[in-house]
């Protein structure tokens, strides 16, 4: 149900007068048009952008998704860092050698000075949360900022439960003066949630197997208590989640002995999480031997998708394995490592899953015994 709605929210996304080239509230002003952000500002930009810096957590990744990169002319420092996780750096390292506009970070401040050296036309930020902070810095620099959101603040393909996200995709579009990335970025992420949700919808209740998710990141790395409810990945496969029973969305640290309570079928965990887990059954091998899941090997992988704001396209990545492996028939077409490509090439534009799993270990079985 939750599938079924987004897909209606991003088609009135796609057709809205509001986002398209016909746009009314896109108003000429001389030299410059006027276009809505998404705090619903109006922003005076130039008529021709071509100089751009995207600033805040995920803000360059979502540019990267809809925009032409030789507009990008600065970047964070931790854009600029090892782009380990980070999948739109693995497949554009060139964007690391631009100059450096800030520290960037959730808890670091723009750097406005910096910014104003490279003289951008545009300001995209997911930083700015209300209008006075767009506005303050948009008074500093002298320069047009527009904000861009990721929406609700969770983790995973939660991120597109509401319109923020492909609304932030076609206006990087609009900004630019050129939609067709961006329209077809939108196109992509809604094919491939109808087809997650056209392939799981229907399984029968009593062909659902339980599933817990462990070792997820939530402000830094943890072990296996860490997991969420109402988990993204499990609700767009329509999988029985064991944490859901808790009443709790989002992330949550369980009680280790309420997984023994629990037993679920299978166990997939994070790869930002395993050495924890290691170590942990290191010091405690029976209480993870005393788990069905670890005695039956049904003990698996999943990528980590969370390095400032979410890798949309590892976590949709993530989800097509999570389907291959609770509905074997259901995902019997596809290749895990083979899908995961295909998404990146078609939002980034070039495949790096190998890069991925030489990271973090790629989509497998997990054995805690030979670790």
């Amino acid at each position: 149900m939750k599938k079924t709605v987004f897909i209606i929210v991003l088609l009135l996304v796609i057709t809205s007068p509001g986002l398209n080239g016909c746009n009314p509230g896109l108003q000429n002003e001389d030299a410059n048009v006027i276009v809505t952000d998404l705090l619903g500002r109006e922003v005076s930009i130039p008529t021709t952008v071509t100089r751009v810096v995207a600033i805040g957590p995920g803000a360059l990744r979502l540019y990267v998704y809809a925009g032409n990169l030789d507009y990008v002319v600065g970047v964070e420092q931790i854009e600029a860092e090892r782009p380990t996780g980070r999948p739109y750096l693995l497949a554009h390292p060139e964007l690391a050698n631009l100059p450096v506009i800030g520290q960037g970070g959730p808890n670091n401040a723009t750097d406005p000075e910096k910014i104003l050296l490279i003289e951008p036309d545009v300001i995209l930020s997911t930083y700015v949360v209300d209008m006075a902070a767009a506005d303050e810095l948009q008074a500093k620099t002298g320069i047009p900022v527009v904000a861009i959101s990721y929406g609700y603040a969770g983790f995973g393909i939660t991120n597109l439960a509401g319109p923020e996200v492909p609304e932030s995709l076609l206006l990087i579009g609009r900004v630019i003066g050129d939609e067709t990335r961006a329209q077809a970025a939108v196109a992509f992420l809604q094919q491939v949630l109808q087809d997650l949700d056209e392939r799981t919808i229907d399984i029968p209740e009593e062909d659902r197997p339980s599933v817990y998710v462990g070792g997820l990141g939530s402000k830094g790395t943890h072990g296996i208590e860490s997991t969420q409810g109402d988990y993204s990945l499990l609700n767009v496969i329509h999988a029985k989640n064991m944490v859901d029973e808790t009443g709790v969305s989002g992330s949550i640290m369980i009680d280790k002995e309420k997984l023994l309570v629990w037993d679920p079928d299978f166990i997939f965990i994070d790869q930002g999480g395993w050495a924890a887990i290691v170590e942990d059954y290191q010091k405690n091998p029976v209480y993870y031997e005393s788990l069905s899941a670890v005695q039956n090997g049904r003990v698996y992988s999943q990528l980590p998708y969370n390095y400032y704001n979410t890798n949309i396209d590892t976590a949709i990545a993530d989800a097509y394995y999570l389907g291959k492996i609770l509905y074997p028939i259901a995902f019997a077409d596809i290749d895990p490592s083979e899908k995961a490509d295909e998404i990146y090439l078609a939002l980034l534009g070039q495949p790096v899953c190998a890069q991925m799993a030489a990271d973090f270990g790629g989509f497998s079985e997990l054995s805690l015994g030979d670790s």
